[in-house]
């Protein structure tokens, strides 16, 4: 019997109970990441810091190359997607989201959004360095997707507006103004709230996957605005569909997709760093 209670004994050291999904971090101690620097020229002689402006490229371009067709499909007449409507495009962001940032988090983050970039900048968690070389890599990406589009069907993606982002008719530029940055603080706010580590640790009870949060924010705001401005909220998708549409009225309101997003990233990080940080940690350990 003794020979059998040491058998059970290492049994239960070697093979602990595994615990429920979630729970883990309410064993471990939280620990502030310290800001990052301002600029960190280091960077620039790291592998992993290209590897994450590719990765942010690809994601991006892949993003433009799904809605973009998404958005044709619906809008042709007659076309066999036309049942599908505002719900389907809405579908297509938010579960393209969902899919990207599930890849790429591991590598870049997971960002494909320039106002997703700077907000997290403005929040201390990435370098200039980097913030930049991501808008910058974002802003290509889409470039790429939406050319891709336009080459499998010229003719249609320009009597279709190529999905480029307008305010539209009965809409005036200040209510596609405040769309855009109630819309883009919806995401960048959801984005704080599901990777900040703070608030997974105290609240570890609770069992969240990031990306999952982040994609339904994007289908939501784009449910509510696509009648306003067909929803921008990511500055790089706007600039890649205007440039590749390339028609004047495509312009005439591009500055709202740039300037709303911006705003409403800056106000989320700021509402983020003064209220949700401010709660006090509390181990439930």
């Amino acid at each position: 019997m003794e020979g059998k209670e040491e058998d059970v004994k290492l049994g239960a050291n070697k093979f602990s109970e595994r615990q429920p999904l979630g729970t883990s971090a309410q064993t471990k101690d939280y620990k502030e990441t310290p800001p990052a620097p301002l600029f960190e020229p280091g960077e620039l002689q790291s592998w992993s810091f290209w590897r994450a402006g590719i990765a942010e490229f690809m994601a991006t371009f892949l993003f433009l190359y799904i809605t973009i067709l998404t958005v044709m499909g619906v809008v042709k007449s007659p076309s066999k997607c036309a049942t599908v409507g505002i719900q389907g495009i809405a579908w297509a962001f938010g579960g393209m989201i969902f899919a990207l940032v599930y890849c790429t988090a591991g590598i870049s983050g997971g960002h494909i959004n320039p106002a997703v970039t700077f907000g997290l900048f403005l929040a201390r968690k990435l370098s200039l360095t980097r913030a930049i070389f991501y808008i910058v890599m974002q802003c290509l990406g889409a470039i790429c997707g939406a050319g891709v589009v336009k080459g499998f069907q010229k003719s249609q993606y320009e009597v279709l507006g190529g999905g480029a982002n307008v305010v539209n008719p009965g809409y005036t530029k200040g209510d596609g103004l405040g769309a855009e940055i109630v819309g883009t603080f919806v995401l960048v706010y959801t984005v704080f709230s599901a990777t900040d580590a703070k608030r997974n640790a105290r609240d570890s009870h609770v069992p969240i996957l990031a990306p999952l949060p982040i994609g339904f924010a994007v289908f939501l705001v784009h449910l509510a605005t696509i009648p306003i401005t067909g929803t921008g909220i990511n500055p790089a998708r706007s600039l890649g569909a205007a440039i590749i549409y390339n028609r004047d009225h495509a312009w005439d309101d591009h500055w709202i997709f740039w300037v709303g997003p911006f705003i409403g990233a800056a106000l989320a990080a700021l509402y983020h760093q003064i209220v949700i940080r401010a709660i006090p940690f509390k181990s439930r350990s």
